[in-house]
């Protein structure tokens, strides 16, 4: 259950500090490209984690 909220917690992070630079770097089509496929890493990273607290719990 730690692990699972751990990751949860380090997939949001990820994912929030990179929509966060792929909005500050909105003009640079190699950045967006970068800072794009990190915020879908960190979010599936996020969702994973999360469903998999939820079946631990129940």
């Amino acid at each position: 259950m730690v692990v699972s909220i751990i990751g949860a917690v380090i997939g949001a992070m990820v994912a929030a500090f990179g929509l966060y630079y792929l909005v500050k770097e909105w003009k640079d089509p190699e950045s967006k490209k970068i800072y794009g496929i990190t915020t879908a890493i960190g979010a599936v990273i996020f969702v994973a984690m999360l469903i998999k607290l939820l079946v631990e719990l129940l």
